[in-house]
Order: C-alpha cells, then structure tokens, then sequence
C-alpha cells in the first residue's frame, strides 16, 4: 500500500539521520502529507510524539556508542544535538536511569527503543461511517485542561477532568451559563493548542450563543471548515473506550485509505447530543482537506 511505503520511506529518513539535522518538513514529504499532518498521525498512532521518539533513539544509540567504545561524552553529546555535556546526561539519566560515565560499564542496564514499524491490519468486520461536511464558523466556550498524547496519557487525563467537573458542579455550572437545564449535558470536548512535543488543551464545552460569557470560561473561535465526521455508536459517559478505538482508527486506519489529510486547523472535536433521559450520541469532527 503506497501509504505504508511513504511511511516507512519518512521514518528510514529519520533513522539515516540520526546523528544529524532532521527536517520534519521532508520527512513530511516523504510520507506525501503536510508537516502537521505528518506529526498529528504519527502522535495519534504510535502515543509518542516524533520529537520524543526521535529522542529516545538518539540516546539508545547514545549509550550502545558510550558502552562499546572510547568516545568522550561530550562528543557523544554533541554528536546527538546536545549543546553541552550537562544538558545530554540530564536526558541520559531521565531515560536510562543512570548517568553517561557509568553507561560505560557493561554490566549498566540501560534501555533500548527500537526503531519503529508499521503495518496495516484488514478487519472486514468493523466498517467506519462517515460524511462529509462544511460548516461555517462558530465559537465555543468552557473548561480548560492541559495533558498529552505522550504514551496515551490524554485518554487517562480526560476522562478524569470530565469527572472532576461532573462532581464539583463545573459541569453544571456551564451548561447552565449556555442556557441549558443544570442536568444537561455539554455540546463538545475539544482538543486544541497541539505541540509537536506532544502537548495540548482539552476543553469541556458549549456552544456560545450570546454576546459575553462568564469571565471564568476560555472562549473558542472555530472557523470556517471541511469535516470529516465519524459516527462513535457513544451512548454514554461509559463508553469512552468507544471514543479512544474511533479516534484511533481515524489516524491509523481512516487517513491511510484516503485521500485526505488534517487540514491546518488546530482544531479536533467531539460533539454530543441527546440528554440523559432520551437518550445521547456523540460524533467526532476532524478538520480535513481533500488532497486529490
């Protein structure tokens, strides 16, 4: 499949260039998608962001150069990116768990990430429904948190932000500001702010249909925009793990077969409907561009 060609063509780019600079920009190219959509996927696929295993692969061969030859930290160091030999063994400790001289030691346990693969697993009996949608712009407004894709934390985080707010009111609280019955649920979960690192902002929220809102409450201007919208088969605040396998497939299997790509909107939305009492639902929007 040329998607699991291009792929493998980006990450034999980044494992040839190791010990150099490494421009994301081409090896966006070599997987025939944009730069951010190259990083989102990626993310999304593997729970680690690119700069993070790019990382930890330097400093597995880091220590199998520091345990096999004579080579000085400070070349090693430098060899790797570091600017100073300080900086490198503050990264070599936090992911070995010892320091660079004593990596020399033969005996030292040190970690090793190897290098990544991918492949693509036909399943006949999961279909993925979806549409097409142009939506003008809207805004939203509500609860922050920060977390990370880094090894699925944010599938961890969220749903324990969402209860936190559910107990303390918070939820409550914001649905009434929107204008809703207290016990109703809230319009969307958002993921926006995504760093290369990993890094991003999750909000609980609604609809904002007003001129103001409560100071207390982040406002989000959604723009105009093409989505791809998935069906969850979510019916309540127990299926999450519904969400967490839809999201996953979107990314490792949806994009893969084809011919779109996250378009430059930082911007990945859950939307809900239904209440409590009749019955809700949930879809989740990705921003896309048709690349034909």
């Amino acid at each position: 499949m040329e998607w699991l060609n291009n792929m493998k063509n980006a990450l034999n780019y980044i494992e040839e260039n190791l010990a150099d600079d490494i421009s994301y920009d081409h090896a966006a190219r070599l997987a025939r998608c944009s730069t951010y959509h190259f990083q989102r996927m990626f993310s999304y696929i593997t729970g680690v962001p690119l700069s993070e295993y790019i990382r930890r692969r330097r400093l597995t061969f880091a220590a199998l150069e520091l345990q096999t030859s004579d080579i000085k930290v400070i070349d090693v160091a430098l060899k790797y990116g570091y600017e100073s030999s300080e900086a490198f063994s503050r990264a070599f400790k936090k992911l070995h768990g010892e320091t660079p001289v004593s990596a020399r030691n033969t005996d030292t346990p040190l970690k090793v990430f190897p290098q990544m693969t991918f492949h693509i697993t036909i399943k006949g009996d999961s279909e993925m429904v979806y549409r097409i949608e142009q939506k003008e712009a809207f805004e939203l407004f509500g609860m922050e948190l920060k977390t990370s894709v880094v090894d699925g934390k944010c599938f961890k985080e969220i749903p324990e932000f969402v209860g936190r707010c559910v107990a303390d009111g918070a939820i409550s609280s914001l649905v009434q500001a929107a204008g809703k019955k207290p016990d109703g649920i809230f319009d969307a979960g958002v993921t926006y702010a995504h760093n290369p690192n990993g890094s991003m902002n999750y909000m609980i929220a609604c609809y904002k249909q007003t001129e103001t809102v409560p100071p207390e409450y982040t406002v989000l201007n959604i723009p105009k925009q093409t989505w791809a919208v998935f069906e969850t088969g979510w019916k309540t605040e127990h299926d999450d793990a519904k969400l967490h396998d839809v999201w996953r497939r979107i990314y490792s299997e949806w994009f893969p077969a084809v011919n779109y790509e996250h378009a430059d909107c930082d911007f990945d939305i859950e939307i809900y409907y239904g209440d409590r009492e009749t019955g809700c639902g949930a879809e989740i929007w990705i921003p896309v561009i048709n690349t034909t």
